[in-house]
């Protein structure tokens, strides 16, 4: 059986110790053999080793399946809320950047929307 190879910047789900949930973590530093060693929280901004095969693996994997809310820019979010973008799924916002724009963490990696927009008539 292979297993999967990643790069850093990708996301992984783990427990975080800090924040105490599982979530998506972002991926910073990876062996010569492309597995995972360390991740960073986009909460919390811990890094931690990253073990796959881990309890933390199931519960992860029932969480995601949870889907957000559709994403709408018009929409107000704030930190930790889920969404689901038409294009790139299930994502989490990890960090309101300004009164217009978040950063979201997705299964690929974290991009910058725009949320609180008024409508255009």
């Amino acid at each position: 059986m292979n297993k999967p190879v990643f790069t850093v910047g990708e996301r992984v789900e783990k427990l975080c110790v800090v924040c105490n949930e599982v979530r998506g973590h972002v991926v910073v530093s990876v062996t010569k053999r492309g597995q995972v060693s360390r991740v960073s929280c986009p909460k919390c901004g811990e890094r931690s080793a990253f073990k796959s095969g881990t309890p933390a693996d199931e519960n992860a994997k029932r969480s995601a399946a949870k889907a957000g809310a559709p994403y709408d820019r018009t929409r107000t979010y704030r930190t930790g809320q889920a969404m689901m973008h038409p294009t790139f799924g299930l994502g989490e916002v990890t960090k309101v950047i300004e009164p217009c724009k978040i950063d979201v963490l997705f299964a690929d990696r974290i991009r910058r929307l725009i949320h609180s927009t008024p409508a255009s008539e």
